[in-house]
């Protein structure tokens, strides 16, 4: 991946392992928040509810990459399903406590925590990939170009969000700086959803895949968009073996070897 990926990636580290985890381990428990820490805290559960509804009910067999798993409560979910659940996470302080909090899953269903970059090729192959606000602190050429890289290891199904660019973001951007300077994210990078659409649509690695869903979550302050990228059908199919075999008896009586 670019530079650029490669240093926001760093800042979400620093961010997440050791600037504003009490805040973080706050917002992803039971514990009581503020006011605004609570908008924050529905609307995630919301897109959460939203991305996990995107998959089949039962995801028995199913192999799922939960792309920047915080503190695990979707990839939980997922593993209650059924799935097993690949969980990674550039925060080792967030994988941590995902593991102290990860409670018993009856069934086949399981989850394992890793630390490490989520477009790690070394995962392996995937049937669902999600990728819940793990994309919305970079620029739109490096979210499409981590999408590519995603969507070679996926097989049926790619769930990302992104933050859109709309005035009230903005406001919230300005309003974010009144939270103290220890809690503060790095910046959320707003992109709109025609733009984010265009270059998906002439991205090469991508066009094995249609956007389908779409929601947009507003909750106080918390603002994600999310998408469904779904792996189409081939338009090539390989040729019925009836019909190469009866190809083959054409050739076989024919000069040359050539169809008339």
């Amino acid at each position: 991946m670019s530079t650029p990926y490669l240093t926001r990636r760093s800042q979400l580290e620093t961010y997440f392992d050791r600037t504003a985890v009490e805040a973080w381990s706050r917002l992803t428990s039971d514990a009581p928040v503020s006011k605004i820490r609570a908008t924050v805290r529905a609307g995630r559960d919301t897109m959460r509810a939203t991305l996990l509804d995107w998959m089949p009910e039962d995801l028995t067999g199913k192999r799922l990459l939960d792309a920047g798993c915080g503190t695990g409560a979707l990839a939980v979910e997922a593993a209650r399903r059924g799935a097993e659940v690949v969980a990674i996470d550039v925060s080792p302080t967030l994988i941590g406590l995902a593991r102290e909090r990860l409670p018993a899953i009856s069934g086949p269903g399981s989850v394992e925590f890793r630390v490490g970059d989520m477009l790690d090729p070394w995962l392996g192959r995937f049937d669902h990939i999600v990728a819940m606000d793990s994309l919305i602190h970079y620029q739109a050429p490096d979210i499409v170009r981590a999408l590519a890289e995603l969507s070679l290891r996926t097989d049926a199904s790619l769930l990302f969000t992104v933050a859109p660019r709309t005035a009230l973001l903005t406001l919230m951007h300005a309003a974010g700086k009144l939270f103290p300077k220890a809690d503060r994210a790095p910046a959320i990078v707003p992109v709109t959803e025609g733009g984010l659409r265009r270059r998906i649509a002439r991205e090469s690695a991508l066009k094995r895949f249609a956007v389908g869903r779409t929601r947009r979550v507003n909750s106080g302050f918390y603002l994600s968009n999310a998408f469904e990228l779904s792996k189409v059908a081939s338009s090539h199919p390989r040729p019925q073996p009836e019909l190469r075999h009866l190809r083959m008896r054409v050739e076989d009586g024919n000069e040359g070897g050539r169809l008339p």
